[in-house]
């Protein structure tokens, strides 16, 4: 009690430079955890990127390629799916829901999807959250366009306003003779339909029924026309399905990929985005690399303040000598110190990290679509804050064995 007692007027009496070394380990365990908050809320943010859909149905190929195309809007179906098979799917009696997706056109590098307004009551994101409006409404008419948040955000788009759909992705080909109208922009979500293109499934096969092997045909036909035919789609790219269920999932996933009529594939969208997951993994190892080599670098400069410090101490040593304090003593009184340093950057560190997430929580939630949960440190930042107080008291045990060495003689000599 004595030890801990004088460790603390030690530090007390270099109350600036033990501050600045203290602020400087709490940045980096600030930043450790901060990058780990930052590494699990991307990751849950990213498996919770559709949520509440039990199965997407797509034409028969990879499963990571039919969720990156269905879900992530990258790359394109290497088929699609009859509108015939999509009705014997919707039909099943495992089915409580069916929504379609119809890819293929863009507006301004942003893909557009086909589909009914069911989409929009059905596609949940992280953990069950519903798509909200931030203005207007859904489809109400042949020609209406919902919006993701960074499509109106980036192109400056407003309830009202015209768009013109191309064809294909990388196309300068447009749909200009069927303009659509803006009648509703999206809260953001984190997910890619911040960057989607909504518009109806019949619309998309109104844009395209006077086209003929990627151009108009000689014989187009007006929007006005357009409404006065039969729109029914004859295929789409993939579908999103509900099950009455979870025991009928696999009964129902097994008949899908068993279907006779054309090679179709059901998967689960759990199951492929940790797939997807495992292959872009790698960035997660880096982000814990270079945190835990800014924790390192603080430790380093303890170090460096502990030894730069014992040429200024070597008289405090001296006389604690002098009075009666053996050289482990003086060794003990150096590691509890450094525990001590160690202990209020942790200590402060979390401080810093909790109050960055409270202010900053709604704003990168609101920016990037990345949720940082408030909650306790979890057992992982507990055990990496222990290491951190026990790397602390253990550096210290190389400029604390020098002082153990030094001898009584060497603290009361007098040096030009």
């Amino acid at each position: 009690m004595i030890l801990l007692r004088l460790a603390l007027k030690s530090l007390r009496s270099r109350i600036l430079t033990v501050s600045l070394t203290v602020f400087a380990i709490a940045l980096s365990v600030a930043l450790f955890l901060g990058v780990e908050k930052v590494r699990t809320g991307a990751k849950a943010s990213f498996a919770d990127t559709i949520s509440g859909t039990d199965l997407i149905v797509g034409a028969r190929s990879g499963g990571v390629q039919l969720l990156l195309y269905s879900v992530f809007r990258v790359g394109n179906a290497t088929n699609n799916v009859t509108w015939q098979s999509y009705q014997d799917i919707a039909a099943r009696p495992e089915v409580k829901w069916i929504v379609p997706l119809s890819l293929g056109d863009s507006h301004r590098g942003f893909r557009v999807l086909g589909t009914t307004t069911a989409f929009f009551d059905r596609y949940k994101y992280r953990g069950g959250r519903d798509i909200d409006f931030a203005q207007g409404t859904q489809f109400n008419d042949l020609f209406d366009t919902v919006l993701g948040a960074d499509v109106a955000s980036e192109l400056g788009y407003k309830i009202g306003d015209e768009i013109v759909v191309a064809h294909g992705v990388a196309s300068f080909t447009e749909h200009d003779d069927k303009p659509f109208r803006v009648s509703g922009i999206l809260e953001k979500t984190g997910t890619p339909v911040d960057r989607t293109v909504f518009v109806s499934l019949a619309a998309i096969e109104a844009i395209h029924i006077d086209w003929q092997g990627g151009g108009r045909s000689q014989t187009p036909i007006s929007a006005k026309d357009v409404r006065q035919m039969d729109l029914k789609p004859k295929s789409v790219s993939a579908a999103l399905v509900g099950v009455t269920s979870r025991l009928k999932i696999f009964t129902l996933q097994r008949w899908i990929n068993d279907y006779t009529q054309e090679p179709l594939l059901a998967i689960l969208p759990g199951v492929a985005l940790s797939e997807l997951w495992s292959l872009i993994g790698v960035a997660e190892t880096a982000l814990i690399g270079v945190s835990t080599m800014v924790v390192i670098t603080a430790l380093l400069g303890m170090i460096a303040m502990i030894f730069s410090g014992l040429n200024e101490r070597r008289r405090e040593m001296a006389l604690l000598r002098a009075i009666g304090a053996r050289p482990r003593t003086i060794l003990t009184l150096l590691t509890t110190e450094a525990a001590l340093m160690s202990l209020m950057a942790v200590l402060l560190g979390l401080a810093l990290l909790y109050t960055g997430l409270f202010v900053a929580q709604s704003y990168i939630d609101a920016a990037f679509g990345l949720y940082l949960e408030i909650t306790w440190p979890s057992r992982r930042e507990l055990v990496v804050l222990a290491l951190v107080v026990l790397a602390g008291t253990l550096v210290s045990l190389i400029p604390a064995l020098r002082a153990y060495f030094l001898s009584l003689a060497d603290g009361m000599q007098v040096r030009s």
